[in-house]
């Protein structure tokens, strides 16, 4: 394990441009796990811990880089720290990935083993499912450690928090269009979910049991197929989604989906989806969004129900109480657009800044974890 903070000088051709990362995004600390033994290679980072240890899924993937993954993870971890303060939760910010196929590369071992180094920070990190990791993986790694969440329902834990994601986002969603037209009903609105894994296809079956009339997006076609059926939601081809007339777009598979060309295409008046960093730059991509008349729900503020669900695990789980916390994020929302339009500014600002007078409070009374 090599921690970027303790081990500046082991690594002087990578170190600089690390440090550089770190400085930019202000994090307390980053973990190279190693094992050649296993094939584990994951990098946990560590972005804020005023409000408690740090809470975040580990994402298994197979990155084109070590760079890449690298860039992942403190978006990633940086955005957990504003989903936990804005939400209420007394958590940091904290994420991890494991480099790989998660197809074809998982193993108990491997999976073990990455628990002993999450065992190793001493509860500063605590660890959960993420995309490509599930249930199985995080009862491999409580094997090593008692710092891990979302874990099965027969071992005490709150099992899949897609479902709670999920709730989450179309209580945001129901705010967003409450706010940009006077009322939260979504029957017969056009609503384009890209991205129907277990958290997109959750938020369908919430809006087609409201009426809405829902499209469905999805590299893989087997699950496209099955939700399509399951809900009789259209399917879009994915280079055809930017072009669909529609009421409200829901990116909830990876993040950087409002990039300059998509934002240019979106023919949208709402977007809100549960994927994470969905701005690829937030400034810039906030202000076209504002600039083309389009509402836009800041993912880590609707998004926030699995970490609801996994924070409930801490504290004795019970769905219902996970269920009845995830709703407030439709009163968080309003409150963003409307401290957004008051304000004269854009929406991922105005959450951003909530957030962190939360964690700005807070310091005063305690430091780091």
């Amino acid at each position: 394990m090599i921690d970027v903070k303790e081990k500046k000088a082991e690594m002087p051709a990578v170190a600089s441009s690390v440090f550089e990362s770190l400085s930019s995004s202000l994090h307390e600390q980053v973990v190279f796990c190693n094992d050649p033994e296993t094939g584990l290679k994951a990098i946990i980072a560590i972005h804020n811990t005023v409000l408690g240890p740090s809470l975040g899924g580990t994402r298994m993937w197979s990155y084109a880089s070590e760079a890449e993954a690298l860039n992942d993870v403190l978006r990633l971890s940086r955005g957990m720290t504003y989903k936990a303060a804005i939400s209420g939760l007394n958590l940091g910010g904290g994420k991890a990935v494991i480099i790989g196929d998660s197809r074809k590369d998982k193993t108990e071992a491997l999976f073990r083993k990455f628990g002993r180094f999450v065992n190793n920070l001493n509860g500063k990190y605590i660890t959960a499912e993420d995309v490509g990791t599930s249930t199985r993986d995080m009862e491999y790694v409580a094997m090593e450690t008692r710092h891990v969440t979302g874990l099965p329902e027969s071992m005490g834990g709150g099992g899949d928090p897609s479902p709670v994601t999920a709730y989450g986002v179309y209580m945001g969603m129901k705010a967003s269009a409450k706010f940009a037209w006077g009322n939260d009903a979504l029957h017969g609105k056009k609503v384009m979910v890209q991205g129907d894994g277990h958290v997109g296809e959750n938020l369908v079956k919430h809006l087609t049991e409201e009426g809405a009339q829902v499209f469905i997006s999805d590299i893989n076609a087997e699950q496209l197929n099955h939700v399509s059926a399951t809900y009789g939601a259209a399917v879009v081809a994915p280079e055809l989604v930017f072009d669909l007339e529609m009421d409200i777009y829901a990116p909830c598979a990876l993040g950087a989906t409002l990039n300059t060309e998509n934002i240019n295409r979106l023919r949208c008046q709402i977007v809100a989806g549960a994927a994470n960093n969905q701005l690829a730059d937030e400034v810039l991509h906030s202000k076209m969004l504002k600039d083309r008349g389009i509402i836009y729900a800041p993912d880590f503020v609707i998004n926030a129900g699995g970490l609801i669900n996994v924070y409930s695990e801490k504290i004795g789980y019970n769905r219902q109480r996970a269920l009845n916390q995830t709703e407030g994020i439709y009163n968080v929302t309003l409150d963003i657009h409307r401290k957004a339009q008051s304000e004269g500014i854009y929406t991922q600002v105005a959450a951003m800044a909530m957030a962190e007078k939360r964690i700005s409070d807070i310091s005063k009374v305690k430091s780091t974890y």
